[in-house]
């Protein structure tokens, strides 16, 4: 028997996360009352129970029973029931901008601002988040990006480090990514933008590729941040580092800093202990730019 317990913030992904464990074969209960959790887990695991996966969404919408779980899973350890947390958890300006385009009110926030409620509920958490088995910061992620990594958790049971990397190429014209953790500049290496056969080109094409990485300077900057990758990580896993967003940029972010990150991705996603993305930001701007 697998039971997992789903919590975390309010609009971090919680709804999302239970359909796509039923998708994937589990029983899945919404809001069960806190005080029925240590015989629900209890029937579950019993011989004739055909059951053999279970989800429980916990939320803060359980009010004050909310800080009776505490007892309720010390009651299931004691009864030698295993169960596991899954926190989905998002950074606030993220939560304030997925309250405002669904016009919902925040549970704790009732009529007023919204970011009060959430600093609420965070606190009254935050001991689960302590406890949870899986974390999984939610920012960045789009819908299909979470599904895979509750599929690599929860189907192909590969090794999870509570850590999620994004890694993004920008362009300075453009501006620093303002929620960046880690910023490379690739503008001393050669701009394929003054080839002409290649200016219309991007990172993505296999063309620039090979004359940005030609470069003997380009090599050796790749090697040195894949090592610099392979020293953080485990760093800021000990610290409890659940989302880190790594930007490389160039100029216009079309050429260099596309082709940077996409080695860097191919990189970090062999490791599979990672949730990694990559995000092209400005990839298209010249060609709107252009446009208009």
């Amino acid at each position: 028997m697998r039971i997992v317990i789903v919590t975390g913030m309010s609009g971090a992904g919680k709804s999302s996360a239970l359909k796509m464990l039923e998708d994937m074969g589990y029983f899945c209960v919404d809001n069960l009352p806190i005080q029925l959790m240590p015989k629900f887990a209890e029937m579950l695991t019993a011989p004739d129970t055909e059951i053999n996966q279970v989800a429980l969404g916990i939320d803060i919408r359980s009010g004050q029973a909310l800080e009776g779980i505490e007892e309720q899973l010390m009651r299931m350890d004691a009864q030698g029931i295993r169960y596991e947390i899954l926190f989905l958890d998002a950074r606030d300006n993220v939560l304030v901008k997925r309250y405002k385009e669904t016009r919902r009110q925040h549970p704790l926030g009732g009529v007023g601002r919204v970011d009060i409620g959430i600093a609420k509920e965070r606190e009254r958490i935050a001991f689960l988040k302590i406890r949870a088995t899986y974390i999984l910061d939610t920012s960045m992620m789009l819908i299909r990006e979470l599904k895979l990594e509750l599929e690599k958790i929860f189907i192909e049971g590969k090794a999870f480090k509570n850590l999620y990397i994004s890694v993004m190429s920008f362009g300075f014209k453009n501006g620093i990514p303002q929620d960046a953790d880690l910023v490379f500049d690739v503008r001393f290496l050669p701009n394929p933008y003054y080839i002409d056969e290649l200016k219309e080109k991007t990172g993505n094409d296999l063309e620039v590729q090979e004359y940005v990485l030609h470069n003997e300077r380009a090599q050796f900057f790749l090697e040195k941040l894949k090592e610099m990758m392979d020293f953080l990580l485990p760093n800021y896993i000990l610290e409890g580092k659940n989302q880190l967003i790594v930007a490389i940029g160039c100029t216009g972010g079309k050429h260099r800093s596309v082709t940077l990150a996409n080695a860097l991705y191919q990189f970090l996603v062999k490791k599979e202990s990672y949730g990694v993305r990559i995000e092209h930001r400005d990839i298209g701007k010249d060609a709107i730019i252009k446009a208009q």
